[in-house]
């Protein structure tokens, strides 16, 4: 495991003796669910991603969504489901459980602006260009050049964060959403607390003008580099270790710090009216913190949750009872 800016990520769980026991898991899991179990029809895709090794049978685009050039991976048949990412991570942090979702849906993975391998313009003077409203309008995109107006969505972190101003802007679009291991942001800005700023201390580090933080994280890619000892992890530095994506992802912070704050203020009286599944880490900082599914109450008309035993990163640590819940919840 390789620890990133505060966040621990890239277990060796890609190892493919260890998958092919999980998916035997998975199945019993997923049938214990009520999900029926399908087999994927991947006949003829083409797999052009740079790490291949980590999405077997997805094939990979650029799309062309509000402006930039979107990371976008598809796979599998059913209904859509769109899968965004947190930070500092890509898409590959869904590789334990886009396959088995495959099976049950048509997945799309994207990098979300600023990450992975999609564009990372500059912030702008107020930062509105990675504000989650446009960092939604994004997705909603790439799901229209798919030719899709509805569908599914699950967000971990900061894609959670984008999932909950979607479902506020596009009500119409998210039929159902997962956040994953988050309280929203206004909440977490307007209930500062000591235990907040000692687990999420980045929150505050990254919001500092630029360059500052740029610069700071720049200078610590090397030695980060030279400690990864497995390809997840590789690619994981591969897709945090450039300027642009680094000052994509404090823009992204900055924007949590700023303009989102106006947006959410000004919708205080929504409420996400979708069905709502929230998930989180119970080894994590968030799930010890706050009382995540109360919080997610008042937020939303109708919300389930749990807390599963993993920490921030849940799909990566309990990849199986993540999708008992997630498969659960999205085909009942």
């Amino acid at each position: 495991m390789v620890c990133v800016w505060g966040v621990c990520m890239g277990n060796d769980r890609a190892n493919e003796g260890v998958n092919a026991s999980r998916r035997s898991q998975l199945k019993s899991m997923l049938a214990l669910a009520g999900a029926t179990v399908l087999e994927p029809d991947f006949a003829g895709a083409q797999t052009e991603s740079a790490s291949p090794l980590f999405f077997p049978g997805f094939t990979q685009t650029k799309v062309q969504a509000n402006g930039i050039a979107i990371n976008t991976l598809k796979a599998g048949k059913g209904p859509p489901l769109l899968l965004l990412h947190g930070a500092p991570q890509s898409h590959i942090s869904w590789r334990l459980v886009a396959g088995e979702l495959a099976k049950h849906f048509t997945v799309i993975l994207t990098d979300l602006r600023g990450y992975g391998d999609s564009d990372a313009p500059e912030g702008g003077g107020n930062h509105a260009a990675y504000s989650k409203r446009t960092m939604a309008q994004d997705q909603i995109e790439v799901m229209k050049h798919f030719g899709y107006d509805q569908f599914f969505l699950v967000g971990h972190d900061r894609g959670g964060r984008v999932g909950h101003r979607m479902a506020l802007d596009h009500p119409n679009a998210v039929k159902k959403l997962v956040v994953v291991d988050i309280v929203p942001t206004y909440y977490l800005y307007t209930h500062v607390t000591k235990d907040f700023i000692q687990a999420y201390y980045h929150w505050f580090s990254f919001v500092r003008a630029a360059p500052a933080p740029e610069d700071e994280l720049l200078a610590q890619v090397e030695a980060r580099r030279a400690r990864a000892a497995s390809d997840v992890q590789k690619e994981y530095l591969r897709v945090t270790s450039t300027r642009a994506n680094i000052h994509g992802m404090c823009e992204d912070y900055r924007a949590g710090a700023s303009i989102d704050l106006q947006h959410d203020a000004a919708d205080l009286d929504k409420k996400i009216q979708c069905p709502l599944l929230v998930i989180w880490g119970s080894n994590a900082p968030m799930g010890r913190i706050y009382d995540v599914l109360a919080t997610w109450k008042d937020r939303a008309v109708k919300v389930t949750g749990k807390g599963l035993a993993a920490g921030h990163t849940v799909q990566e640590d309990a990849p199986t009872e993540f999708l008992s819940e997630v498969v659960s919840f999205l085909t009942s």
